[in-house]
């Protein structure tokens, strides 16, 4: 235990010990509120179109990661068209991510033969996933508000209700 020599030693310490409490506090409260934002990326499209992270601020963003040979990402992909045809006029915004795996003329071939309405962007070297916490389960989509920040993280097939719900209440914000 320290025993400080004199009043103004005490002084100093118990005003140290103060801000390193008040740190810590800080600190906690942020780990609890759970807001983490989108990160600072750059999705390019099949098209060869670039859309940063910073762009998509001011809209509600939905990012799907996925692969064409996923089973649960092809049978989840109609309900992913039909909820962004469902929410786009309000301000929702979709950006699919195929997989750094998942051979090019695939996504392509799948995206035209689906026509998918939505951004389609390919993680050709896995820094998206990467960026996003090391994404490797597909599919993984994640919801985002105006501000950037992340709403919910889904693994697999989201419960379409409770994504909705999320969606109409971050569209209203």
């Amino acid at each position: 235990m320290l025993e400080p020599s004199s009043p103004r030693k005490f002084r100093l310490f118990a005003i140290v010990a103060a801000a390193a409490l008040i740190v810590l506090g800080v600190l906690f409260y942020q780990s609890l509120s759970g807001k983490t934002t989108i990160p600072d990326v750059t999705f390019t499209n099949l098209k060869g179109e670039k859309i940063s992270a910073q762009n998509l601020r001011g809209k509600v963003v939905m990012v799907n990661f996925w692969a064409t040979s996923c089973s649960t990402c092809v049978a989840e992909m109609p309900k992913m068209i039909s909820t962004y045809n469902q929410y786009h006029n309000q301000g929702l915004e979709y950006v699919a991510v195929a997989m750094s795996y998942d051979p090019a003329n695939y996504v392509l071939n799948y995206a035209e033969t689906r026509q998918l309405p939505f951004q389609v962007a390919l993680d050709v070297d896995g820094k998206l996933a990467q960026a996003f916490g090391e994404v490797k389960m597909t599919p993984t989509t994640f919801v985002i508000d105006k501000q950037g920040n992340i709403l919910k993280r889904y693994l697999g097939e989201p419960s379409f209700d409770e994504l909705h719900g999320i969606l109409e209440k971050a569209l209203k914000a």
